[in-house]
C-alpha cells in the first residue's frame, strides 16, 4: 500500500487561536510542511502544540484572517470531516463494542464502502501491522503496543492525505517507546503520508521527524532537522529544551579578539580569535554554551588548556558516566558525559577540556 499520490503539503499562514475566555493559545504563525514529510510539533506542555495539530484538523477554528491550506486547496473552514485526515490520539479512542477488524474497518463502513472492498482493504492492514492473529479479539484484550497499531492501521485505511498523531505513545512504557517509534517512523517513510506529529519528549522528536518545530508560549521557537537544532541552537529556550546544555559566562577582550572565560579561583581559558563568530561584540560579555558530550574529563593536568574543578557527583548511565563537576560557588555546575569505564567519586580533582570545535555561542538577542 502506497499513499505518497495522495499526500499533500499543508501551508499555514499567520494561524492564530484565542479561545473564548481570552487566551491566546497560538501567537500569528506561519509554518510550511512538505508532501510526504513527517514534522514533529515539539515543546512544553501549553507551548501550542496541539492547539496547531487540532486547527490543522479542523477541531478547532483559527481567528479570523488566518489560512490552511492542503495544497492548493484552501481548507481553513473546512469541519474535520472533509479534510480527509486521519488521526492517532494518546488515548487511541478505539471502540470498546468492536473487535481488531471492526475498528480498523470502521472509517471505511462509514464512507459507504462494499463489503468485499472493506474486507480487502482490512486484510492488508491486518497483514501490515502484523494483527492478522488478533483480528477477531476485543481491543481490552490487546497489549499497548497492539492498540497502538490498531488505531494506526485505522488511521490510514482510509488513504488520508494527512495523518495527525498526538502524543500516541505517551502511555507506553520506555522500551516500547523506543521500538515503536522506529516502526512508525519506517511505515510513515514507506508509505510517503505526510505526517504532523506532537511530542512533548525530545529524543522521540529527533527520532520521528524529517523536521521539528520547537514551539514556546505559542510561536515557533526555532524550526529545523534535529541535528540543526541540536548542534546549533538560535535561543536559550531550544538550547535548554533539545538535550543538556551546559553555560558559561564569557568576556571578550578588546583589542585582542580573544575570548575568556571568567572562572573563580583565577583560572582563565582562552580561544583563538579565529573561533570567535562574527556577531561577538569587540569586549563585553557574552554566553558560550556546550553540550556535556563534548567536554573531556582529564584526572590529570596535560598540555591543553584545561579547567580545574571538583567532581560534585558521578552516576553510571550504562553507555557512559554523567559527571557533574563545580569550578567554584559562583559558577554553574558543568556536566559532563564519560564514555570511558573510569569512575569518579565526590570531591575529586578533574581537569575539563571542552572541544574547542563544539563550542555553541548566543548573542544578547537569543538569550
Amino acid at each position: 500500500m502506497k499513499l505518497s499520490d495522495s499526500s499533500v503539503s499543508i501551508h499555514l499562514k499567520q494561524i492564530q487561536k484565542t479561545f473564548t475566555d481570552g487566551t491566546l493559545a497560538l501567537k500569528p504563525l506561519d509554518l510550511d510542511i512538505h508532501a510526504g514529510e513527517i514534522l514533529v510539533l515539539l515543546g512544553p506542555s501549553g507551548c501550542g502544540k496541539t492547539t496547531t495539530l487540532r486547527l490543522i484538523a479542523g477541531l478547532e477554528f483559527a481567528d479570523p484572517g488566518g489560512r490552511i491550506c492542503f495544497g492548493d486547496q484552501d481548507v481553513t473552514a473546512l469541519p474535520v470531516e472533509k479534510r480527509h485526515i486521519g488521526m492517532v490520539f494518546q488515548s487511541y479512542a478505539l471502540f470498546p463494542n468492536m473487535n481488531v477488524a471492526e475498528n480498523i474497518e470502521y472509517g471505511l463502513r462509514v464512507r459507504g464502502e462494499k463489503p468485499a472492498e472493506r474486507q480487502k482493504k482490512v486484510d492488508d492492514m491486518l497483514a501490515m501491522f502484523d494483527l492478522q492473529a488478533y483480528a477477531h479479539r476485543a481491543v481490552d484484550q490487546l497489549s499497548g503496543g497492539q492498540r497502538q497499531r490498531v488505531a494506526l492501521a485505522r488511521a490510514i485505511i482510509t488513504r488520508p492525505r494527512v495523518l495527525l498523531l498526538d502524543e500516541p505513545l505517551s502511555a507506553l512504557d520506555a522500551q516500547l517507546k523506543k521500538r515503536l517509534r522506529g516502526e512508525i517512523h519506517l511505515l510513515l517513510k514507506r508509505l510517503g503520508i505526510t505526517a504532523v506529529y506532537v511530542t512533548h519528549d525530545q529524543e522521540e522528536a529527533m527520532e520521528m521527524g524529517d523536521r521539528i518545530v520547537v514551539l514556546d508560549q505559542g510561536e515557533i521557537a526555532q524550526t529545523g532537522t534535529a541535528e540543526a537544532i541540536y548542534l546549533a541552537p538560535e535561543s536559550r529556550f531550544v538550547a535548554d529544551f533539545i538535550g543538556r546544555m551546559n553555560y558559561l559566562s564569557a568576556h571578550v577582550q578588546q583589542g585582542h579578539g580573544a575570548l575568556v572565560l571568567n572562572l573563580p579561583e583565577g583560572q582563565s581559558w582562552t580561544l583563538p580569535p579565529g573561533i570567535l563568530p562574527d556577531f561577538l561584540p569587540v569586549s563585553g560579555e557574552v554566553t558560550l554554551m556546550i553540550r556535556p558530550e563534548d567536554i573531556r574529563l582529564e584526572t590529570e593536568t596535560t598540555d591543553q588548556a584545561a579547567i580545574a574543578a571538583t567532581v560534585v557527583s558521578g552516576v553510571f548511565l550504562g553507555d557512559r558516566t554523567r559527571v557533574v563537576a563545580e569550578i567554584g560557588p559562583a559558577h554553574p555546575q558543568i556536566c559532563v558525559d564519560c564514555f570511558s569505564r573510569r569512575a569518579y567519586s565526590a570531591g575529586q580533582t578533574v581537569f575539563m577540556i571542552p572541544d574547542q570545535s563544539r563550542l555553541i555561542w548566543l548573542n544578547t538577542e537569543q538569550q
